[in-house]
């Protein structure tokens, strides 16, 4: 089976870096080349040769790239109908969790209750009469960052204030404090000074694309944790994202206990029904059951494995109606080369 694959690189020129490594690594079985969707001529590069499945890896930095990505996938997508792998429905509402709250509430999942405001007035009413604490979210950004959690009405009432004011919501622009790697990130700086520079260009870039004029306010679900499910193609992972003062999301705390094969089949049937096949999915335990959380098309990966089954890293497949653990290592590259693995089993052909 031979594929022959357009990567679409965003605005980052190194982001797209892992989709190389993952097709280099399966070497002939992959024919591949990049064009960059933000440019001018997308759509002329994307058609100059032809082409099997485009690679996506969409940007999550600044609202204006985020739109421009998703515009142009739709064009790849829906009007020229051209297979794309993440899928456009996982593109569309990754780092867009407005747009995910929409998506959720119209297609029955459960998850926690979530309000958008576009007008102050109506978000200061809702405020009034809310029961605290509440989250209070920005549209992007990943790691916890811009999640806040207000205890009062007046703490509330502040943070709309500056949302709807030039300052606009707080987002994280500089390195995560709440992660546990704080001493490895900056020994790693102090021996590559050259690599610091594009870091501080990020920090900025992020500090420059504060949200605005809208608000995102989620139902607080109390937690030690969030799980962490991720599927590539058809195998499934699962772990434990642990809370760092009142949040799970960026603390890189984890436990790897053996997941509930009901989370699995929770998963399954969700990312089934959407054709989703590359998805991490942060979810709550409740009263409730399962709520969801986040859903990421991209996620970051900082272990070698995703998951523990007795101790032993290895993945889940769903194999002859039961769920079957394989031993091994699944995660490798980020979870890029699993997902080239299960593109060239999909889409590949003997005549490309």
């Amino acid at each position: 089976m031979k594929i022959r694959a357009v990567i679409l690189a965003n605005e980052r020129s190194e982001e797209h870096l892992l989709w190389i490594r993952a097709c280099q690594k399966y070497g002939e079985a992959v024919e591949w080349r990049v064009v960059n969707l933000t440019c001018g001529e997308w759509l002329e590069e994307v058609e100059k040769e032809p082409f099997d499945i485009l690679l996506a890896k969409p940007g999550g930095m600044t609202s204006i790239f985020k739109q421009l990505y998703d515009e142009r996938i739709f064009i790849l997508g829906f009007v020229k109908q051209y297979k794309i792998f993440p899928s456009p429905g996982e593109i569309f509402i990754y780092e867009n969790k407005r747009f995910l709250a929409y998506w959720l509430k119209a297609n029955g999942i459960p998850h926690p209750v979530t309000d958008v405001f576009y007008n102050e007035a109506e978000a200061a009413e809702f405020l009034k009469k809310t029961g605290y604490p509440i989250v209070a979210k920005i549209n992007i950004g990943a790691s916890g960052s811009g999640v806040v959690v207000l205890h009062t009405e007046a703490e509330a009432l502040r943070y709309l204030r500056q949302v709807f004011s030039r300052r606009g919501a707080y987002r994280r622009h500089g390195p995560n404090m709440r992660s546990g790697n704080r001493g490895r990130r900056a020994l790693y700086y102090l021996l590559h000074p050259k690599a610091l520079m594009p870091k501080l260009s990020i920090y900025r870039t992020v500090g420059s694309d504060p949200q605005k004029n809208f608000v995102i306010f989620q139902e607080y679900i109390p937690h030690d944790f969030e799980w962490r499910v991720v599927r590539t193609g058809d195998s499934f992972f699962a772990h434990k994202k642990l809370k760092a003062g009142e949040k799970a999301s960026g603390s890189l705390l984890k436990s790897y206990c053996n997941p509930p094969l009901s989370l699995l089949d929770f998963v399954k049937k969700l990312t089934d029904r959407h054709a989703f096949h590359s998805q991490a999915i942060d979810l709550f335990e409740s009263g409730r059951g399962y709520l969801v959380n986040e859903m990421q098309c991209i996620f970051g990966q900082s272990d070698p494995h995703q998951m523990e089954v007795d101790g032993n890293p290895g993945r889940y497949r769903f194999t002859g109606g039961h769920w079957l653990f394989e031993p091994g290592d699944f995660n490798g590259n980020e979870c890029y080369d699993a997902r080239i693995e299960w593109v060239i089993e999909k889409h590949g052909s003997a005549e490309s």
